[in-house]
């Protein structure tokens, strides 16, 4: 379900929404993504409608909602959505 870029972004920035590190190694992280259930979307569009459904955004523009700490940037233009 988590291919290796989006585990090694997760890696790499997940001290970005939690205090210290979640996972030291890649099969780490990818149980810890599967524990909690972390979606990856294709697309801002779908990140916006998935944390439409999931947080209350409302009053939030499109660039806080993206830069909010839940929401991995993914190099190829995807994004991890992490619920810690």
């Amino acid at each position: 379900m988590y291919d290796k870029l989006i585990v090694e972004t997760f890696l790499e920035k997940q001290l970005q929404l939690f205090p210290e590190k979640v996972a030291e190694s890649y099969d780490e992280a990818v149980e810890f993504l599967e524990d909690v259930c972390a979606t990856v979307c294709k697309n801002k569009k779908e990140v916006l409608e998935y944390l439409e459904d999931e947080m209350d955004i409302t009053g939030m523009s499109e660039e806080e909602i993206l830069s909010a700490e839940e929401v991995f940037s993914i190099s190829d233009g995807r994004y991890l959505v992490v619920e810690g």
